[in-house]
């Protein structure tokens, strides 16, 4: 009686080598993509915020509650872009190093 693996070591398909490095990208850094697109969402988001506070400061509507509001946002967009570079420079030392 053979095993289900004698049979799937003779007919397996290799892998393209482009593909196989995606997927060893993939299994160094998981979910890399995603992270990415969440700093991007989350920052495009901190400055929309930031620049309606910002307006509002310059209008000088409720100061006293915007400017806190304002500095939050900057904030999140200054976060959103070291944590972005940090996976940005995660991936450049990846790669390279293969």
């Amino acid at each position: 009686m053979s095993t289900p693996n004698s049979n799937n070591n003779s007919s397996q398909t290799k892998l393209s080598p482009e593909k196989y490095a995606r997927l060893k990208g993939e299994l160094d850094a998981p979910y890399r993509g995603l992270r990415q697109f969440i700093y991007i969402a989350f920052g495009a988001s901190g400055f929309i915020g930031a620049f309606i506070f910002l307006a509002k400061i310059i209008a000088g509507q409720n100061i006293g509650s915007a400017f806190p509001n304002f500095a939050l946002q900057v904030g999140i967009v200054v976060l959103m872009i070291v944590l972005f570079r940090l996976e940005q420079k995660a991936s450049n030392r990846s790669s390279s190093s293969k």
